[in-house]
């Protein structure tokens, strides 16, 4: 079960996250599982590697979204990046980022 503890060990700023769910605690934990629901992730890594700019931006930016709403930092910083190098439809090799973004989620997953 994760925990405000172990998020703030994760990277995250906990402080901002709680204050945006008006600092109740079980409310704000409540949220984390669903910014990790991975058919959003699995979307965005397929729409990057089908060269499928545009969906991938509106999957990479509603992800952004949740992260940044939650101070899920780690993570938020990831997806924030190849979010920018998506909105200006960038074709680039995404595989590092989407690696990196993996290996983070990963971590949270293992935390769930």
């Amino acid at each position: 079960m994760i925990t405000v503890e172990k998020l703030n060990e994760l990277g995250c700023n906990t402080s901002e996250g709680l204050e945006r769910c008006f600092n109740d605690e079980e409310f704000y934990l409540g949220l984390i599982p669903e910014a990790f629901s991975g058919e959003r992730y699995k979307a965005l890594d397929e729409k990057v590697k089908a060269k499928d700019l545009e969906g991938a931006f509106e999957e990479a930016h509603a992800i952004k979204g949740v992260l940044a709403n939650l101070a899920l930092t780690p993570l938020y910083d990831v997806v924030s990046e190849i979010t920018e190098l998506l909105r200006s439809r960038t074709d680039t090799d995404y595989s590092p980022l989407l690696n990196k973004m993996w290996d983070i989620k990963a971590k949270f997953d293992a935390e769930l």
